[in-house]
């Protein structure tokens, strides 16, 4: 019949109670029926899980090693539970690096006051979509170049580039930079979820170029002073660093901003969230 997960919250409900008696209560069912799931496990697995005496119950070596995998098994069927019946109470926004820079505290606050019933929670995934295509978040932020054909989208803002600097560069005292001025650097760039690439500057006048690929690992490198970095106006807000100060490019095109959601099926907040998000911009 194979392993069940009645089997396996009996296994941790003897476990952590001590007995099959107060398993029984915990789980509602008869001490029998923990008895014999308890034993129809075993036979499943081939292994003995437990040593019983008249006065306690303790895991062999190898009910130890199910036991740990028998908790992970019940937590992720928690979680998915908790998904599927509170997905209309919880909207998921997705972002890679900066979510929305200045904005992202007004948003959460006017969220939270606008839509009480409905929790707004900011997801960080260094995906390209933000984590919409792999399914962590209703919707995302995203300043990436990627497919929107593939999303139901709209552009909700041009954020101006800047230059990352370390604080002790001669770069760092000027106002503003020219991408020509970062030519002889060495730029550290995000290939999967950045929007820097090395066509901001000709062929003949391209910075040598180091990857990373997170957000925290990117400031270190420019903190360093090894490296110096290309990014939207929203990083500045969201990630001040010590050692690492941002001037504003005159000469870069702006980046542009999108929120993305999935065409079938949406969330059902997320025309609350566009027309929040459109309000803020504007």
């Amino acid at each position: 019949m194979g392993v069940e997960l009645r089997q396996l919250r009996g296994l941790v409900a003897v476990v952590d109670s001590g007995t099959f008696t107060d398993a029984a209560i915990e789980l509602g069912v008869s001490q029998a029926a923990v008895s014999r799931g308890l034993m129809a496990l075993e036979r499943e697995l081939g292994v003995r899980l437990l040593h019983r005496t008249s006065r306690s119950v303790m895991p062999t070596t190898a009910g130890v090693r199910v036991l740990a995998r028998a908790r992970q098994v019940l937590a992720e069927v928690d979680e998915l539970v908790s998904e599927a019946t509170s997905g209309h109470t919880r909207l998921r926004l997705g972002h890679a690096w900066s979510a929305l820079g200045r904005l992202t505290t007004e948003f959460q606050r006017r969220w939270a006051a606008e839509h009480p019933g409905i929790e707004l929670q900011l997801i960080r995934t260094n995906t390209a979509t933000g984590g919409l295509a792999e399914g962590l978040c209703d919707l995302a932020v995203v300043r990436t170049q990627i497919d929107l054909r593939r999303f139901a989208h709209l552009a909700i803002a041009q954020e101006r580039r800047y230059g990352a600097l370390p604080a002790d560069d001669p770069l760092a005292r000027k106002r503003t930079l020219t991408l020509d001025q970062l030519r002889d650097r060495t730029l550290v760039i995000d290939r999967r979820t950045g929007s820097t690439t090395i066509d901001l500057w000709p062929e003949d006048a391209r910075p040598k170029l180091e990857y990373t690929h997170d957000v925290d690992d990117w400031l270190a490198a420019i903190a360093s002073g090894r490296c110096i970095g290309v990014t939207p106006q929203a990083t500045t807000t969201q990630y001040r660093r010590d050692g690492v100060v941002y001037r504003p490019l005159r000469d870069a095109p702006p980046v542009d901003v999108h929120l993305i959601w999935h065409r079938q099926d949406p969330h059902p907040a997320t025309e609350a969230a566009v027309t929040l998000l459109t309000t803020l911009y504007n």
